[in-house]
C-alpha cells in the first residue's frame, strides 16, 4: 500500500471515529469516557487494551485491530518502582542496581585473574535477578518483557554460567562423565 493510500484510510479511519462520537456511539461502545485524569464523574475507563486514550482523553481507536505503525508500547508486567515515588531514584531501582552491581564485581574479579570466581558471580547475579523477578510484584527497570520470559532468561543464562564456571578447566568443580565421553569420542574419531 502506498504512502497515499495508507494516509487516506487514516483519515477515513479518523472521520469515523469522529462521526461515531458526534451521533453518540463511538467512544462510550469502546468503554471510554471523560478525560482521563480522574476527576470523578468524568473518569477514563478502558475495557479494551488496545484503544488507549489520546492526550484529551478520547480512544485513539474504537476498533480492536492493531494499528499499521506502533507509537508506543507498554510497559512490562512488574516495571513499577521497586521503592515509594518519594525515594531517591537510587532507591527505586534497587534491583536492576544490585544485579548489575554483583555482574559489575564478578567481571572485575575476572579481569583480575580470579576466573572461576569472578564467573560463578555473574551467574549467581542472574539467577538472583531471576529470583527477584519472581517474588517481587514492582522491580522496576529490572523487568524487560513479561515476567515468565525474564525469569526463563535470568535463569538460564545464570544457570548456564554457574555450570560453565564450575565446569572450568583446570581441575574442575563439577564434573559431568558422559559430556566428557563425548568429547573424547568426537576427538578421537574426528
Amino acid at each position: 500500500m502506498t504512502e497515499a493510500g495508507v494516509a487516506r484510510k487514516a483519515t477515513e479511519g479518523a472521520a469515523g471515529d469522529a462521526d461515531a462520537r458526534q451521533n453518540g456511539a463511538g467512544a462510550g461502545d469502546a468503554g471510554a469516557r471523560g478525560n482521563g485524569f480522574g476527576d470523578g464523574a468524568d473518569e477514563l475507563t478502558v475495557r479494551d487494551p488496545v484503544s488507549a486514550p489520546d492526550a484529551q482523553g478520547r480512544p485513539r481507536r474504537v476498533t480492536r485491530r492493531f494499528p499499521l505503525f506502533t507509537r508506543d508500547t507498554a510497559r512490562p508486567e512488574g516495571g513499577g518502582r521497586a521503592a515509594p515515588g518519594d525515594a531517591p531514584a537510587p532507591a527505586r531501582q534497587w534491583p536492576v542496581l544490585t544485579v548489575t552491581g554483583l555482574v559489575g564485581l564478578g567481571l572485575l574479579l575476572t579481569a583480575l585473574d580470579v576466573f572461576r570466581y569472578g564467573t560463578l558471580l555473574i551467574g549467581l547475579a542472574l539467577l538472583g535477578g531471576a529470583a527477584l523477578r519472581w517474588f517481587l510484584p514492582d522491580v522496576g527497570m529490572l523487568a524487560v518483557r513479561s515476567r515468565f520470559t525474564d525469569i526463563a532468561t535470568y535463569g538460564f543464562l545464570g544457570l548456564a554460567i554457574v555450570l560453565l564456571a564450575l565446569m572450568a578447566q583446570p581441575k574442575p568443580w563439577l564434573e559431568i562423565p558422559f559430556l566428557k565421553d563425548t568429547l573424547h569420542f568426537t576427538v578421537s574419531n574426528g
